[in-house]
């Protein structure tokens, strides 16, 4: 088992779907990933920072949840970052309502001295220089670093973002930030081109369409199961980062192979994430729930066929 370093904002969400909407709850991509990577026991530790004004059950519930939490630094007299957004009928689109950075603008990650030498990195989204700040305090260069980001910082921070895709194994985006990263509409040529740019390996997400992996030529693709109920989609693609990392943290297996379960395992906690309004779903997980939902996921992409 490799120990984790998952850097991303511990947050305050305030949400309006068309089920309902939320004052404000508990938030952030290193929540999420923190609460998914969990799952797998891994010795994971979050790097963020909080206002005096996030509570102390939060922070206990990540550490009750073996997440190290020495290094989310508390401001007491700041305030959390948060961000509001209202979702439309499709789920898909969503505007947002209010970004307040508060405490993260002034965020300077630190990691734990015992979590530089962590086999695996896992930046989520925040700006390019905070990510590469994290790289460089490591020891030495994790065998495995997943990056996250937004077309927010291809939009105001090309430049240093080119700089993290030098230095990661691995990138997990959208479509249409694949798209607008390479200037190319084919994913499959947008993956290769994102290939010569650092990353071995490209994540593409498409929502409720599934999940793309590629590399070097290879291609695998994972569904998003057909759920009954989607109720919130804040968070998903963070719990999806979050059960990649901690399935491959956990196996220390970074193969072609071995990645492809790691979506599997990414898709498939993200279909809970989708449940339930902010972490409520995620908090409650258990191992028996994934594993009939992983069978789920067996039953819908396995069938024999014979080929004349």
């Amino acid at each position: 088992m490799s120990k984790l370093v998952i850097v991303g904002t511990v947050a305050f969400d305030a949400i309006e779907t068309p089920f309902g909407k939320t004052d404000k709850i508990l938030g952030g991509a290193g929540t999420f990933i923190g609460l998914a990577a969990s799952q797998f026991n891994v010795d994971a530790a979050i790097v963020s920072i909080v206002g005096g004004d996030f509570p102390q059950k939060y922070l206990d519930l990540l550490y009750n949840k073996n997440i190290d939490i020495s290094g989310i630094e508390i401001v007491k007299d700041g305030k959390t970052f948060f961000w509001s957004g209202l979702y439309h009928n499709d789920m898909n689109s969503r505007d947002t309502l209010a970004t307040e950075l508060n405490v993260l603008a002034e965020f300077n990650p630190i990691v734990p001295e015992n979590y530089r030498d962590a086999r695996v990195v896992m930046l989520g989204n925040l700006h390019p220089i905070t990510q590469l700040s994290v790289l460089d305090q490591m020891h030495k260069k994790p065998e495995l670093v997943v990056l996250d980001t937004m077309n927010f910082w291809m939009d105001n921070a090309l430049e240093d973002l080119y700089e993290v895709i030098k230095r990661v194994d691995v990138i997990t985006i959208n479509d249409e930030e694949a798209r607008q990263l390479t200037g190319e509409y084919s994913l499959v040529v947008a993956a290769r081109k994102i290939h010569e740019l650092g990353p071995k390996y490209v994540v593409i997400k498409k929502g409720e369409h599934g999940a793309l992996l590629f590399n070097n030529g290879d291609v695998f693709f994972a569904p998003a199961l057909p759920l009954e109920e989607v109720f919130d989609p804040t968070g998903a693609g963070d719990t999806f980062a979050g059960g990649f990392v901690g399935y491959l943290a956990k196996s220390n297996d970074f193969s072609f192979e071995n990645i492809k379960n790691a979506v599997i395992y990414g898709s498939t906690l993200a279909s809970f994430c989708v449940e339930k309004f902010g972490t409520q779903r995620m908090e409650n997980l258990n191992h028996q729930e994934v594993y009939l939902r992983l069978q789920e996921f067996k039953n819908l992409t396995q069938f024999e066929i014979e080929l004349s």
